[in-house]
């Protein structure tokens, strides 16, 4: 007999989830439309008691346009790069056969295992000495290949048929046709996985444009909008929560408009 029980206790937990997750962003919303006044008031109101665009409209008196288009070039290029470069070499380690292959993965694996920051002074002194610094390819360069991009499209290729790499052959397509031609065009769900991370990260990353960004024409996003919102005895929460608004709208558009391509990737990419 089926416990109808279930599927009722399931939708709960969902639903409490759900809201879980939802609410952070409700609130900054909500929070973007408020006065500083009544941001700080103890004890805080859910509803603006006088809704006000004036947060947005003081986000926009600063050179807004210039730290979206610098985030928006450097997101898209490191998300580009990526697919471009890690495709290409995670075919090569999954079909491939040339010397010292399997030393190559070993080292793409070591690579996943160092955290970011152990990397991060290096790559540092290495921009400055190729005086990139305070530049915007310093914020692309480093990042257009990366370790778990070249895994996860290792995985992906290695769940397609060999025989279409064998068929090819004996066609005589070349190994560079056979990748673009016949390989290429059956990753997408990858390439949505992939792009979608990457995406994110680079969109999302604060730490190294902190750093290698010194004047406002790099500035990124997250790196303009820690700095203009906080001032010298207080931090402006409304435009602050007004420009993380603003920020999260890019990446909800992505992952909306290729869920389904996502969520597939995952699947077939050998990611649990």
């Amino acid at each position: 007999m089926i416990d109808r029980r279930r599927p009722v206790l399931t939708y709960i937990v969902l639903t409490a989830f759900l809201l879980l997750v939802i609410t952070p962003f409700v609130w900054m919303i909500l929070g973007s439309l408020k006065t500083q006044g009544e941001l700080l008031r103890v004890p805080p109101t859910w509803l603006p008691e006088e809704p006000t665009l004036d947060n947005f409209r003081r986000l926009f008196d600063r050179p807004f346009g210039r730290y979206f288009q610098n985030s928006a070039v450097v997101a898209i290029a490191v998300t580009v790069g990526n697919l471009f470069f890690s495709s290409m070499f995670g075919y090569a380690l999954a079909h491939l056969h040339f010397p010292f292959k399997r030393v190559l993965f070993l080292l793409v694996l070591g690579c996943l295992m160092i955290p970011g920051l152990v990397t991060f002074i290096p790559q540092y002194v290495l921009i400055v000495n190729l005086g990139l610094a305070d530049t915007i390819p310093a914020l692309i360069l480093p990042f257009l290949v990366q370790p778990f991009s070249v895994f996860l499209m290792r995985q992906f290729f290695l769940g397609l048929p060999r025989e279409l790499l064998e068929a090819g052959r004996i066609d005589g397509v070349g190994e560079i046709a056979i990748f673009f031609r016949i390989y290429l065009p059956l990753a997408g769900p990858a390439f949505a996985t992939l792009g979608i991370l990457t995406f994110l990260g680079s969109w999302n990353n604060f730490l190294w444009p902190l750093v290698v960004s010194s004047s406002e024409s790099t500035y990124t996003l997250p790196v303009a909008l820690a700095l203009i919102s906080t001032g010298q005895n207080q931090t402006d929460y409304g435009l602050l929560l007004a420009g993380a608004t603003l920020i999260v709208l890019p990446i909800l558009v992505v992952f909306l408009f290729f869920q389904r391509y996502f969520i597939q990737g995952i699947a077939t990419s050998g990611i649990k």
